[in-house]
């Protein structure tokens, strides 16, 4: 059986245009366990596109054999708005061009805005609780009427992705290793995606303090295991940000085997039918987000890096040097910036010029650093 293909039309922007996106659909509608997979909702991440383009190659073929037992929505490309955001011959796709922010910021908080719904229906069967919660999210989602076209759009992808089991919104860093961001309470449930992939990287945090599109549907559990101690409340779905490396990583071969790290996770999990093979060995373990610490820039200038991806660091080692084309003389035309924790070097910048303020460097340790409070994630 063929991909169901069902295409959304944004609200309009101004006059004479118009957006869509659409989803692909295998297997039967409502089938249990769920999955939802998006590409690219920063826009101009290119990996994920192509990840996306080689699993549906994949789930094309399962579909066709019949191996489909539960539900996979494929979106093979999550932000028609920044796909269309040209700017200087440029894609500019992780910030909304008319001011309305970074495109996977600031979603809803989906237990806030149900929670008065739920009073005297939360009990102790977890299986009630659950499709409690999902139907007042869907009601609420009926009930919302956008008044813009980046608002439909939100309304659209949550609307596919509120009630799956596992969701993957696919992304990639700057320049970068592959790593994952999810719950902790996801983690080891991940750990087979996570060691397919080849993460160098898992970071755990209930709620990074940003309103990424895979904390709504995590941190609502968690909120309502709070609200309702007393409750039998079900663990929340495998909700995940996959960073497929950095902006450069995109050729075929890469491609495929992201691809099919992804379909074996879905094997497993008895959403494709087939065994797996054992998940590959792990090269990492998830570590709190909050002991992840983020390099900035103190000043405006061009960035020489002193520390490789990948490599190990102690604090106090160099990791870079901010060149000053503008110092009075050489001398004090180089500032260093040195590790704060001990960990490995995950991601770096593409474009060497920076401004103050900018991340130079993301470093993953084990200790939680003092100062990694309130919004953890890299920029707004």
């Amino acid at each position: 059986m063929a991909a169901e293909v069902q295409k959304f039309t944004l609200a309009p922007a101004g006059p004479g245009s118009s957006r869509e996106l659409f989803a692909l659909f295998y297997g039967k509608r409502n089938a249990r366990k769920k999955a939802y997979i998006q590409a690219a909702i920063h826009a101009d991440e290119t990996p994920a596109l192509l990840v996306a383009h080689h699993l549906r190659r994949l789930l094309d073929q399962a579909a066709g054999k019949g191996r489909i037992l539960g539900q996979v929505v494929l979106v093979p490309f999550a932000n028609p708005i920044g796909l269309s955001q040209i700017v200087n011959d440029e894609l500019s796709g992780r910030y909304e061009v008319g001011g309305k922010g970074n495109f996977n910021r600031n979603w809803p908080d989906l237990f806030a805005v149900v929670e008065k719904r739920l009073d005297g229906l939360i009990g102790e069967d977890p299986v009630t609780n659950q499709k409690v919660f999902r139907t007042a999210v869907v009601t609420w989602l009926n009930d919302w009427k956008p008044n813009s076209e980046m608002e439909t759009w939100r309304k659209t992808l949550l609307g596919l992705a509120y009630d799956a089991d596992i969701v993957l919104d696919l992304h990639c860093d700057d320049d970068a290793l592959m790593h994952l961001f999810i719950a902790p309470q996801s983690w080891p449930d991940a750990a087979d995606l996570a060691a397919d992939l080849g993460c160098a990287a898992v970071m755990t945090a209930e709620d990074s303090g940003g309103g990424s599109f895979d904390e709504c549907f995590s941190a609502p559990w968690t909120k309502l295991a709070r609200a309702f101690p007393d409750a039998n409340i079900p663990a929340p779905p495998l909700s995940a940000t996959v960073e497929l490396r950095g902006r450069p990583d995109v050729d075929d071969a890469t491609a495929e085997k992201d691809a099919l790290a992804i379909f074996k996770a879905l094997q497993r999990r008895g959403i494709i039918d087939g065994e797996a093979p054992p998940p590959a060995k792990p090269i990492c373990d998830a570590t709190d987000l909050r002991a992840t610490e983020i390099l900035r820039a103190p000043m405006a200038g061009v960035v020489s890096y002193k520390a490789a991806l990948g490599q190990q660091i102690k604090a106090g080692d160099l990791i870079a040097e901010i060149v000053d084309p503008a110092a009075d003389t050489l001398g004090r035309a180089r500032v260093p910036l040195h590790a704060g924790t001990n960990g490995v070097l995950l991601s770096k910048r593409q474009h060497k010029w920076v401004v103050p303020g900018f991340s130079i460097a993301k470093i993953v340790g084990e200790e939680i650093l003092e100062d990694r409070v309130g919004v953890l994630l890299e920029n707004r």
